[in-house]
């Protein structure tokens, strides 16, 4: 009963296409199969998608309301333009989230686009009703505790909603644009705009909460590079050596990674003759980098070795558990 209902449905859809466009063939088997892959692999993303931006809302809302507002600690960015604000004036935190990030989800559709654009001010607007309806208790008034676990899910939040594909904090889409505009690096202008925000907190409120409010800053950065970057760094390795058989048959058989081989030609050779290299790239864990060196230094000293660092990867081998 299910295939034929789903055939149903994607025969309705192109279709409808077709009737657009009477150009169209009518679509194959092929191409019903390939439809209805295609439209599982959406489904399935938009499902995960929903429930890390949903879950993110939640963990966000409770640091805001569980740890830092009743302290009037902040945090950087425009989560900690609008907690300075409500700690200032009397103006509800709901408001000011929507107000305060409300320019720039407009700058992120000009330089993200539109999908990004709807699933950000969707979140936004999320986050701000779960803050205004959503009852949290106040879990601690130490200052400390206050200022580490209120960073933790306030960071927690933020970067469960960047995993679904969308943001709660519209800083990093301005740092973005001013980066572009004027050639700076995206963590050079979050710092700068964070130096500013913690400046006014110490003017307005105290020096002690605005050094509060970096331990909650470091907290909230850290569990967001954390919760983005996963709990291990990967290492991309690139390696030259006149070894390279012997070498790939090490990083597949004792660290049971993959390799892909690519064909170089060596720039320097004292004969001045050009000579026709392997050039071995993997990726490793930091924990198993100083293995592979030691592995490689047993068979060719001498060999070339860059590595890099790498934000996140799919696929291959490296998910898989090493050889032993």
């Amino acid at each position: 009963m299910k295939p034929f209902l789903e055939n149903i449905i994607l025969r309705t859809t192109l279709k409808f296409k077709q009737h657009k466009n009477k150009h169209l063939e009518k679509p194959s088997e092929y191409q019903l199969a390939k439809k209805y892959r295609e439209l599982i692999i959406s489904f399935k993303r938009n499902i995960k998608n929903l429930i890390l931006i949903v879950v993110g809302i939640f963990s966000a809302s409770f640091g805001f309301k569980g740890f830092l507002l009743t302290n009037d600690f902040i945090d950087g960015g425009a989560t900690g333009i609008s907690l300075l604000i409500a700690a200032i004036t009397n103006i509800p935190l709901y408001l000011l989230i929507i107000a305060v990030n409300f320019p720039f989800i407009l700058l992120g559709y000009k330089i993200m686009g539109k999908r990004f654009t709807i699933k950000t001010a969707l979140a936004i607007s999320g986050l701000a009703i779960c803050v205004a309806l959503v009852p949290f208790p106040n879990v601690t008034d130490d200052d400390l505790l206050v200022a580490i676990f209120g960073g933790f899910f306030l960071g927690a939040g933020i970067g469960l909603s960047i995993r679904g594909g969308a943001v709660i904090d519209g800083t990093e889409i301005l740092a973005i644009y001013l980066s572009r505009k004027f050639g700076t690096t995206i963590g050079d202008i979050i710092i700068l705009i964070n130096i500013v925000i913690f400046s006014v907190a110490a003017y307005f409120l105290s020096i002690e909460i605005a050094l509060y409010s970096m331990i909650t800053y470091i907290s909230a950065s850290k569990t967001l590079d954390f919760i983005i970057e996963g709990i291990e760094e990967y290492i991309g390795v690139t390696i030259v050596a006149s070894q390279s058989n012997r070498i790939k048959e090490m990083i597949i058989e004792k660290m049971g990674r993959g390799v892909t081989i690519y064909k170089g030609q060596g720039g320097y050779a004292k004969n001045g003759i050009e000579k026709d290299v392997k050039i071995i790239y993997t990726v490793i864990t930091r924990l198993e980098l100083n293995k592979l060196n030691t592995e490689i230094e047993k068979i060719e000293p001498t060999a070339f070795i860059v590595m890099n660092r790498i934000k996140d990867i799919k696929g291959g081998m490296i998910k898989k558990r090493p050889l032993h």
